[in-house]
């Protein structure tokens, strides 16, 4: 091992010794409330809350009462909510609007009904958060188990571009292309694929071009969603004409997944290694760095001293409509009132100016002393086999445009996510009583979808490779229903359709003849 890789070690070993027991969850999320509202104070937002007033609670010292205060002063916002009264001004470059100064840069997430394109705002103590979270993350390594000649390897991150969008008085893009764009200089000597390669936009020729330097690289680690890691092993193992990516990386020992479930594509993955790895998963948003895993064999830990405020929402009937819309005035609690094996909504307040922003995640607590989650879904429907992120409203907007273009009466649909080959497939299936031509329907419903959802856009380029559909008619929905003792009043036909429900709908099909 070199003398860097010695150092690296050393100095790991060294800081696992040093940091201290961290305070209870609780008590860390009260410092980062109370830092939050001192920083936005003199912001529009924190004028127009009254932060001032909100922060002479901390003299009486009760946690509680602030954060009870908080929750009644300020309101639950979603992004249409929050853009509209707020994040426009920000985008529009006005300064101190929800965080003090001006925002520079934006992260472009999928999902709204008004546009293809959120934009969060990334601010630069948003940067640096995300940074210490990342190297509490590299302390978390068994270093023990992990070979010394790693400590020298360089670090593929598969992630957005670097070439970011530039509006003027702001840049936009990919989080995963602002945060490589900031990755402080110390870094650079480990990092790959390098500026170079990490600027271009073109995925496809992304990948062949880390394909044709891999031979060159001594890698490590390799951070990246599992869908798109997967097909870019899978391009090195054939160009090169070897059995498993060790023998082209000798050193790679630590996978870093997150965005979507890496369970789908484990059995895979695993078969183009030559010896096992470590896999480690972390939970990032455009909002900021919330969990990663901190311990083989753990779920993920909430970062909870990091300049996020988390509140839980209880995800049920109670505080969500069946279409997964929040009710007005739900429960919300903090970390210290949760129960385990529960699922629940997070509200995000950041150091980045978002102020009890509803994500649309979904968590289960698994272990709250030690702040365990694992991510349970979405507040609302959806389907993400491989980071397409593809909503309900995504799929309505695409089925009236299609309907509208094709002149037929489309009211009735459902979709499945399946497995095609070792990669992934939609399934739409349509019910109507209108003349159909499958194959123009769907290529209408996939052609809307690349313009509403810049996801599937970019998935549909690599690991969602078919879209498929069936069309039967308007009855045999309503007739399933029936079957299932569910017909009429507020029973609804799911938009998406898994597990035993999708099973049971395919038996049905085959059954009545609307299926082979």
């Amino acid at each position: 091992m070199s003398i860097i890789g010695s150092l690296v070690k050393r100095g790991l070993t060294l800081r696992k010794r040093a940091i201290r027991r961290p305070a209870a969850p609780i008590k860390q999320q009260y410092k980062v409330l109370i830092k939050l509202l001192k920083a936005a104070e003199d912001t529009q937002f924190g004028k127009h809350y009254n932060f001032h007033k909100l922060l002479k609670a901390t003299e009486d010292q009760d946690d509680h009462k602030l954060f009870e205060l908080y929750r009644q002063t300020v309101p639950i916002f979603d992004y249409n909510s929050i853009y509209n009264t707020w994040w426009h001004k920000t985008i529009e470059g006005e300064s101190d609007v929800t965080w003090p100064g001006q925002i520079k840069y934006f992260a472009l997430s999928s999902g709204t009904s008004e546009a293809s394109t959120k934009r969060i705002p990334v601010s630069q103590q948003m940067l640096k958060s995300m940074q210490r979270a990342g190297i509490k993350q590299l302390l978390a390594l068994p270093t023990n188990e992990l070979p010394d000649t790693i400590f020298n390897s360089g670090v593929l991150m598969l992630g957005g571009s670097t070439d970011l969008n530039h509006r003027g008085h702001y840049y936009e893009g990919d989080m995963s292309g602002i945060q490589t764009a900031q990755l402080p200089a110390w870094f650079q000597r480990f990092y790959k694929p390098g500026k170079k390669i990490a600027f271009v936009t073109d995925w496809e020729q992304k990948l062949d071009e880390i394909t044709k330097k891999a031979k060159d690289w001594n890698i490590g680690y390799v951070t990246g969603v599992p869908s798109w890691v997967q097909i870019l092993l899978e391009r090195i193992i054939a160009h090169y004409k070897v059995d498993n990516i060790h023998q082209i990386w000798p050193n790679f020992s630590v996978y870093v997944h997150g965005g979507i479930s890496f369970e789908p594509y484990r059995k895979r993955f695993e078969a183009l290694l030559g010896r096992p790895i470590v896999f480690i998963e972390t939970y990032i948003a455009s909002e900021g760095f919330i969990a990663y895993q901190y311990m083989k064999g753990r779920h993920m830990q909430l970062v909870l001293n990091n300049g996020l405020f988390m509140e839980f929402v209880p995800f049920d009937e109670a505080n969500f409509s069946p279409d997964g819309e929040i009710v007005a005035n739900p429960v919300s609690l903090t970390i210290d009132q949760v129960s385990e094996n529960t699922d629940y909504a997070i509200l995000l307040s950041t150091n980045a100016g978002a102020w009890r922003y509803l994500i649309g995640d979904v968590v289960r607590i698994t272990d709250k002393k030690n702040a365990e989650i694992i991510i349970s879904g979405r507040t609302k429907h959806y389907i993400s086999l491989c980071g397409e992120h593809l909503s309900v409203d995504n799929m309505n907007h695409a089925m009236l445009q299609a309907g509208t273009k094709l002149g037929i009466d489309l009211r009735e649909f459902t979709v499945a996510g399946m497995p095609s080959g070792t990669l992934f497939a939609h399934h739409w299936f349509f019910g109507t009583d209108s003349k159909v031509d499958p194959d123009a329907l769907i290529h209408e419903i996939d052609e809307a979808l690349k313009v509403l959802n810049d996801d599937y856009a970019v998935e549909r380029k690599g690991p969602l490779v078919e879209i498929k559909c069936t069309v039967v008619p308007e009855h045999v929905f309503y007739d399933f229903m029936k079957s299932l003792g569910k017909e009429g009043g507020q029973n609804k036909f799911p938009r998406v359709v898994k597990g035993k429900q999708l099973d049971l709908w395919l038996a049905f099909l085959k059954t009545n003849g609307y299926m082979a």
